[in-house]
């Protein structure tokens, strides 16, 4: 399915999702400082990673050998929206120092994140991506798709990790498609979405060190970047949700630089890992039973699902290439394969 024509149905199918506002604290600053963080007590000593310590130790120990604490400095957020379990989306601009590309993130971080159990801990990263051009908004960042209401509703299932949820803009404009990537003499979205918006996160949450923290989800054109950005990074991002992607570039600004859109193709990408054995990535892919594309990725799942490259097809009945479908595959299975593939928070006693 091309993404350009992806676009089209995304504008008609989820416009008015990616305009979602209203609440009654829209605008008003935001933090995601844990409050309970500055009250929490200090870790043990002598247990080290995995040790046993009195009262559970061990526990606190693990959590503080594998989180990063927010590095800093902090963005200023204001709400976009708010859940009904008061937890809020939030937005801020953010100036990419190693891309130099300027755009907006909106972010959202599940109740127990505000949990003082688990004030040692860092939280997986979800970098959710959307379909068609994804500028000037993101809209995974609105409510009535309910990806946040459904990763909360998931993880009290046991059916998810509770993610913290990172939407930032797709491209740089509504013009063209960037494929996710850096285009000779274009904006660098490659390294604005690898590199750009994970230091973001960094300076802001309480993260996993390792990769198996971080993952990515996308729809249509998002599911494409997702899908690049791990098999083009697998030393820093372990797993991805592709909803209806491309396997293959396509944006028409790649025209003569062949050379390096290859070097951004995911057939490629995925074949040099199983050539190099390694790092371990997990591709899970959704589709509908009523969208095209179907072959395609039951022919990528054939040619490069194998060795490092451990893959996931959730078929949707009934299914369209839109994002309640994919939400509804989520729920279906395909959430609780890539939260068993990925670091959980991990609770003080």
């Amino acid at each position: 399915m091309n993404r350009r024509t992806a676009a089209l149905i995304a504008a008609a199918v989820l416009g008015s999702v990616a305009l979602v506002s209203g609440c009654s604290d829209e605008g008003e600053p935001v933090s995601f400082d844990s409050p309970a963080a500055s009250t929490a007590a200090p870790a043990p000593k002598g247990g080290g990673p995995g040790g046993q310590n009195k009262a559970g130790g061990g526990a606190v120990s693990e959590a503080v050998a594998k989180t990063l604490l927010p590095t800093g400095p902090k963005a200023q957020f204001t709400t976009q929206n708010t859940l009904e379990d008061g937890t809020k989306i939030g937005m801020t601009t953010l100036h990419g120092k190693k891309s130099g590309f300027t755009g907006k993130v909106w972010v959202w971080a599940p109740k127990q994140y505000f949990d003082p159990k688990y004030a040692q801990s860092g939280f997986p990263v979800l970098i959710a991506l959307p379909g068609g051009n994804g500028y000037p908004k993101n809209y995974w960042m609105g409510t009535d798709l309910k990806l946040q209401s459904s990763i909360t509703q998931w993880s009290k299932e046991g059916k998810s990790v509770p993610f913290v949820v990172v939407m930032p803009v797709l491209n740089p404009d509504a013009k063209y498609y960037y494929d996710g990537s850096d285009i000779p003499g274009r904006p660098r979205m490659g390294t604005w979405m690898t590199e750009d918006v994970p230091d973001f996160v960094k300076a802001n949450f309480r993260t996993f060190k390792s990769r198996d923290g971080w993952a990515f989800m996308g729809s249509s054109s998002g599911g494409f970047v997702g899908l690049k950005s791990v098999l083009k990074r697998p030393d820093q991002f372990k797993a991805v949700i592709a909803s209806g992607p491309d396997t293959v570039p396509d944006s028409p600004l790649w025209a003569g630089h062949e050379a390096e859109k290859q070097a951004n193709n995911p057939e490629k990408l995925a074949q040099a890992l199983i050539d190099r054995n390694g790092p371990e990535v997990d591709l899970a892919f959704q589709i509908g039973t009523k969208e095209g594309g179907m072959a395609n990725l039951n022919g990528f799942i054939a040619r490069y699902g194998k060795g490092p490259v451990k893959t996931h097809l959730q078929v949707i009945q009934g299914g369209r290439h839109n994002a309640h479908t994919y939400i509804k595959g989520m729920g279906d299975g395909t959430m609780q394969w890539i939260s068993s593939k990925l670091q959980a928070p991990i609770p003080s006693p």
